[in-house]
């Protein structure tokens, strides 16, 4: 049996082939200085090779998570990525800490890993996903 004119795409693939978006240029994800602050817990800050600065606080990197459980569970629910999920109603609303990353880990060259505070530790933040994230205005 021949498997000639079979190509395998990755489901990332195959969601941009649907909707049209284009491949990034290679500057515009990959990125020339990374900043995490961990410490201060305001986010982090990417620098890309073709000048452009991107800025994504912590909160939305936990709710943008990429890993399939939390994709298929935003899909489910209609938020698209850094959107939080609604909170429940109760009459005394309980206190949860804000997100925070207890370490953070680089995947070979293409991504970013956090180990988060609520202990979810799946998801793999290529540097693809975060440029098309990119959170700023003129973006």
């Amino acid at each position: 049996m021949s498997h000639e004119g079979i190509r395998f795409v990755s489901e990332e693939e195959a969601r941009r082939a649907q909707t049209g978006e284009h491949d990034l240029p290679a500057d515009a994800k990959t990125p020339a200085k990374v900043r995490v602050d961990k410490s201060g817990g305001s986010g982090i800050e990417i620098d890309w090779k073709d000048g452009h600065r991107s800025r994504w606080t912590f909160a939305w990197l936990r709710d943008a998570c990429p890993c399939a459980t939390c994709h298929d569970e935003r899909e489910k629910s209609g938020r698209k990525p850094g959107e939080p999920k609604p909170k429940p109603q109760a009459l005394l609303p309980m206190y949860q800490a804000p997100p925070r990353p207890e370490s953070v880990t680089p995947v070979g060259r293409y991504a970013i890993s956090f180990h988060w505070n609520d202990g979810h530790q799946s998801g793999i933040y290529s540097w693809d996903y975060l440029r098309r994230h990119c959170e700023c205005g003129e973006c």
